[in-house]
């Protein structure tokens, strides 16, 4: 079902919440369809969400404030006021996520004067300083000897700030997870995006983390969700998974595939951020794929949900 610059994929039940994601230029509308599509689907329904996708420019490309496509996440809100007007709150989400789809649902406790972000360096469930150690000298040993082992990876919350003369803010958020409120914050958003023209500097040339991270932290109303809300997968990897960085592994997809849904086992939304060779794992596709796994999934959320008593039942050994 399309409507202009989107295709709605699952309407908006009665709650008005929806996943949102922006696949436009290249190839990602059907990299999203193929490899990341059946999870959301299977979780927007799972919770009454509705699922859109943007798949067309929000933004013109003569204007001065045309900037790097992620910046048009900041559109997303003025666009639904105006076309889906019955759309109330919103979790945009990358495309290169891959959801378990029997994960909790996202908007449970969402305040709608607030946005939603998730750390990239706080309450993570390991030392946010080491894992990045890991992945720098992970990569410098079996990707590239070129792979700086200190680099700007290992900015401080100030240098990062002071970096891209923005006002120090308490945490960074990887943004490619937003909750937001159409009514309260479409305007706000969009705002944003015009805010800064197209020669906008930053780490990530002139893309838009660090000054969304300033603009939202701003308004003094976040909240902070749960990791595994945004699980990053470089940094999964590097902590739990080290020996698919070798070359003899990197082209073993059912190896890869395998750490993957294990991950997915712990976590809700699974992001596979950045640009090195891990990032384009999720790529593989196939999660999943069985039906025995599919029902696994579904079987172990319902057990992790289950009361459990403490009660000593005996010895039990296993067969010989």
């Amino acid at each position: 079902m399309g409507n202009l610059v989107m295709k709605v994929y699952i309407k908006p039940g009665a709650s008005g919440h929806i996943l949102a994601t922006i696949a436009t230029g290249g190839n990602f509308l059907e990299l999203w369809d193929t490899h990341a599509r059946q999870g959301w689907e299977a979780y927007c329904r799972r919770h009454q969400l509705g699922l859109v996708v943007f798949d067309e420019e929000l933004a013109s490309r003569s204007g001065e404030a045309w900037k790097k496509a992620h910046w048009q996440k900041t559109l997303i809100g003025e666009t639904l006021a105006r076309y889906m007007p019955g759309v109330t709150n919103v979790c945009y989400l990358d495309t290169d996520i891959l959801i378990n789809p029997t994960s909790p649902n996202v908007f449970d406790g969402y305040r709608s004067d607030h946005i939603g972000l998730t750390s990239l360096r706080k309450n993570l469930p390991f030392p946010y300083d080491e894992v990045l150690r890991r992945m720098a000298f992970l990569r410098h040993t079996h990707y590239d000897s070129k792979y700086p082992l200190d680099s700007a990876l290992f900015m401080t919350i100030e240098q990062l700030y002071e970096y891209h003369n923005l006002a120090v803010q308490p945490d960074e958020a990887c943004t490619g997870l937003i909750m937001f409120n159409v009514a309260n914050h479409a305007e706000m958003m969009r705002n944003w995006f015009y805010k800064y023209d197209s020669n906008v500097q930053s780490i990530t040339n002139g893309g838009e983390q660090t000054h969304l991270n300033f603009e939202i932290q701003s308004t003094g109303k976040v909240i902070w969700l749960d990791y595994r809300f945004q699980a990053i997968w470089p940094f999964e990897m590097a902590w739990k998974y080290p020996f698919l960085y070798e070359a003899s592994r990197r082209d073993n997809v059912d190896l890869i595939r395998a750490c993957i849904e294990a991950s997915l086992y712990q976590n809700h939304f699974l992001h596979f951020a950045g640009s090195w060779h891990e990032s384009q794992m999720w790529k593989i596709g196939g999660f999943f794929a069985e039906s025995y796994q599919d029902e696994l999934l579904r079987t172990y959320r319902a057990y992790m949900d289950m009361p459990v008593t403490g009660q000593p039942k005996g010895i039990i050994r296993p067969r010989a």
